[in-house]
């Protein structure tokens, strides 16, 4: 992956790398942080190791892009992270996503990282559209993408959590059921980004 380092006045963004495992413990391991992703809470350092190493580095080798480390330039501390994530599972189309500390929740930073995570998606990474998912719940992350231009387009399963015909009801309710739910589907095409 080229090195990457998209700047504001307030936040510093760049790839994660190895080092980053507190703060990714701290990320994942925060239930109001958690509460709307869907992901299981992570109770130990090791279990956000994995995610470091085994998901978010990975998407690194394999994609070429990913999720990136969120800088408060203020206090140099990791808060979170931001950016454009190739998803096999949906076409290879890529969403946007974010997740900050609460501390740092109410300050614009979602938007203002989302804005500089799109700009690199559509300018660098040259997609013509990117996709992002909200709980239909989380109204706050809902109004975030908004501002940044996307629009709704369906309500339905997050991707590859559709419910499985093949399996009786019984089962169906067996299965995580807590991230089995139907979320907002919003897009944003790079035509409707640039005006």
């Amino acid at each position: 992956m080229e090195p990457v380092k998209l700047e504001s006045e307030r936040l510093l963004i760049r790839p994660f790398k190895i080092g980053d495992e507190q703060a990714m413990f701290e990320l994942n391991s925060n239930s109001l942080v958690q509460k709307y992703t869907g992901d299981k809470l992570v109770t130990t350092k090791k279990q956000a190791e994995e995610i470091l190493h085994n998901i978010v580095l990975k998407d690194y080798q394999i994609y070429g892009y990913g999720r990136f480390a969120v800088i408060y330039k203020s206090d140099q501390k990791l808060i979170g992270f931001t950016g454009i994530k190739y998803l096999p599972e949906v076409n290879g189309e890529s969403d946007l996503g974010y997740r900050f500390l609460p501390e740092y929740w109410g300050k614009g930073i979602a938007t203002e990282s989302s804005k500089m995570a799109l700009d690199y998606g559509f300018k660098s990474l040259k997609l013509e559209e990117i996709l992002g998912f909200t709980e239909l719940k989380n109204k706050a992350s809902t109004r975030v993408l908004e501002k940044v231009g996307f629009k709704i387009n369906k309500i339905d399963f997050y991707p590859g959590e559709e419910n499985d015909l093949r399996l009786s009801v019984r089962e169906q309710e067996n299965i995580n059921k807590l991230s089995k739910k139907k979320v907002n589907w919003l897009v944003l095409k790079k035509e409707d980004y640039e005006r």
